[in-house]
């Protein structure tokens, strides 16, 4: 045998030991898409990916080969996430709202290859995962204009699902009307409060007169279906596309930094087990405290004595209790690790109730 066919005989061998070995790194890929569904996680994760690669680059003796390795490796990585996305896109994703709303703009990016399911409420989108009809649900918890959701914070503490994930979505307005209309002829705007309150100054501006809507795609949906060119809506530039209506004006808001972030819901808890106080990672903690005296203090003490930073304290109004509140944590670290373990078991000395709501990776933007 001359060495050209020795070298091909040996290729082939090896290409079957390669297709062996996708085969079985392609059966793993399935049990991460299953967990990823479970716990309402997006297939594409690209910290995990830049680490894989960083890493497999480690294991080539050769370090010439390295920009060919990465082409290959690329691939291998682009066929998992297709094949990931495959399996997983049946998923239904809840949101409250209707097609063209800021949350299934959000739920859309966070899960593209999965079904995004309106529903008329935060409380019955919540619903949908504990009864198994949704795998997950995308709510919105906070925004930056108008402050935290109150209904949404409140499922948190009383509900039993988990928070794996939390986005922020740039929220940008736009005036949009139907077709043939012009800027000069616009008497009246139509959108949710929080968008008209955000788009306040514009508004006094051009003198219009302002009508409420229930969402800012339900508004745009009416004036579509109005078709009265005084009359415009407030809402996303996906909106416009969707009910077919025009621009008039773009980027409205009084403030530029405008975002909501969005959490998804899902009743399998993400662990994060490093055992660090400190990571990359966040986590939601809900706890009410014991009536005696200092019982807060001592359990914010605590919290920060474990080498948590704390990003977030508010407290909410129980609905069921006068005058008695909860209080809603956002830190950095996590709970699952052995400073986390022995913080919980501290706090537990001083709160009625405790609740780890989720954990979530930091500096999630859609």
């Amino acid at each position: 045998m001359d060495g050209l066919n020795e070298a091909r005989e040996k290729i082939n061998g090896i290409d079957r030991e390669m297709a062996e070995l996708f085969c079985r790194r392609m059966a793993e890929s399935a049990k991460v898409a299953a967990y990823k569904r479970e716990r309402g996680l997006p297939v594409l994760d690209a910290g995990r990916e830049a680490e894989l690669l960083s890493k497999n680059l480690e294991y080539l003796d050769d370090p010439a080969l390295a920009p060919y390795y990465k082409t290959v490796f690329r691939s291998v990585l682009d066929a998992s996430k297709r094949y990931q996305t495959k399996l997983n896109s049946g998923a239904r994703v809840a949101y409250s709202g209707v097609p063209g709303a800021f949350a299934n703009i959000a739920a859309r990016r966070i899960f593209p290859e999965a079904d995004a399911v309106p529903f008329g409420s935060f409380h019955s989108a919540y619903e949908s995962v504990v009864s198994g009809d949704c795998d997950c649900a995308v709510l919105p918890i906070e925004n930056s204009y108008a402050g935290d959701v109150s209904q949404v914070v409140d499922l948190m503490f009383t509900g039993s699902l988990y928070v794996n994930g939390v986005y922020d979505l740039p929220v940008t307005h736009h005036l949009l009307a139907s077709e043939g209309a012009r800027l000069d002829d616009i008497e009246t705007v139509v959108s949710h409060p929080q968008a008209l309150s955000q788009c306040e100054k514009y508004i006094t501006e051009h003198g219009f007169r302002i009508v409420e809507a229930t969402n800012t795609a339900i508004a745009a949906r009416a004036v579509a279906e109005g078709g009265d060119l005084r009359t415009a809506a407030i809402a996303s530039r996906e909106t416009a596309e969707l009910y077919g209506l025009t621009v008039l004006d773009h980027d409205i808001n009084d403030s530029s930094t405008n975002t909501t972030r969005f959490a998804v819901f899902s009743d399998v808890k993400l662990e994060q087990t490093s055992g660090r106080g400190e990571s990359e990672g966040n986590f939601l903690l809900m706890f009410t405290v014991k009536n005696s005296a200092g019982a807060l203090a001592k359990a914010i003490s605590i919290i920060g004595g474990h080498g948590f930073n704390m990003k977030v304290l508010r407290s909410h109004p129980m609905k069921t209790l006068a005058w008695q509140y909860y209080f809603y944590i956002e830190a950095e670290g996590e709970p699952d690790g052995d400073e986390g373990r022995a913080m919980l078991a501290e706090l537990s000395e001083v709160c009625d109730r405790l609740k780890v709501v989720g954990s979530y990776k930091a500096g999630g933007s859609l």
